[in-house]
């Protein structure tokens, strides 16, 4: 059970105002990105999909700055891009996502236009993002929070997945949720797959030995406990006070900084796809 959260040190969000820039931290980039791709492939489907991909160009394995910048600007044209940006980003994902579709042989089937698939995946997004900004920032107002998930619906809608989808409010969220989340499981070969994220083999050995104990850490505290032991990590009471701790000065920084910084890198690769496409480069 994670630790009890500060109380709000924002104002209530006056109805018609609502910024999603004031809610989007950049740091969560760094923080939750392992634990939130395993939220997202803990569904064996999406596991596999993944796992058995043939898209080499996309594997984090093998191109981890690619596979970093094409999903962060997934994320900044889903919550930040106009409806034509949109447009545009989910044809460039289309084409790579063609491919992806299981064989006779794979343990499950997938493919990666099922738009429960998708909003899985969406419905991770939102969870991860909602959760570490209340552990950095404190709790939404009720105001703000139906507006950041209201927003949200996006992160599923930029591709595929019909907004009608998306569950009505944030109660029929949490029990979407809770149901789905119950259902996961992590099958062995999507485990070790896992842990080379999670260790950060995609990069060269000085970064593993500085970085990898850390990130192992703070993954691991993001993760819900259903995933956590799924994974075989431990986590203690300590554990979750430090890491309440560290979220909490990283957030009471951010909440100083301009819009502008705060959203760093997320803006910026925003801007990168709006020069990329002006210049008529490819957008994935």
């Amino acid at each position: 059970m994670t630790s009890p959260l500060r109380a709000p040190t924002h104002a209530p969000t006056p109805p018609g105002e609502f910024d999603i820039r004031q809610y989007l931290d950049g740091s969560a980039a760094f923080f939750a990105a392992a634990a939130n791709v395993i939220m997202q492939l803990s569904t064996r489907p999406v596991g596999y999909g993944v796992f058995e991909s043939t898209v080499d160009s996309g594997k984090v394995m093998l191109h981890p700055i690619k596979r970093t910048r094409t999903t962060l600007t997934y994320l900044a044209v889903a919550m930040l891009g106009s409806e034509d940006e949109r447009a545009a980003y989910r044809d460039a994902i289309n084409h790579s996502h063609q491919p992806v579709r299981s064989t006779p042989s794979s343990p499950v089937k997938y493919n990666a236009f099922d738009p429960k698939l998708q909003l899985w995946v969406a419905a991770c997004l939102y969870w991860g993002a909602r959760d570490l900004y209340e552990r950095m920032h404190g709790p939404m107002d009720d105001i703000a929070a139906d507006g950041f998930y209201r927003h949200a619906e996006r992160l599923g809608s930029t591709l595929q997945m019909r907004s009608d989808m998306w569950p009505a409010d944030r109660a029929a969220f949490d029990a979407y949720w809770a149901e789905n989340l119950s259902k996961t499981v992590i099958d062995p070969p999507i485990r070790e797959y896992f842990w080379e994220i999670v260790d950060l083999k995609m990069f060269p050995r000085p970064v593993q030995l500085a970085f990898a104990r850390p990130h192992r850490w703070v993954t691991a505290g993001l993760l819900p406990p259903h995933l956590r032991a799924e994974m075989g990590m431990t986590w203690t009471a300590r554990d979750d006070r430090a890491l309440a701790g560290l979220l909490r000065a990283v957030g009471a920084v951010e909440s100083r900084m301009p819009k502008q910084v705060k959203t760093f890198p997320v803006n910026a690769f925003l801007w990168d796809m709006r020069v990329r496409r002006r210049l008529g480069l490819r957008l994935v």
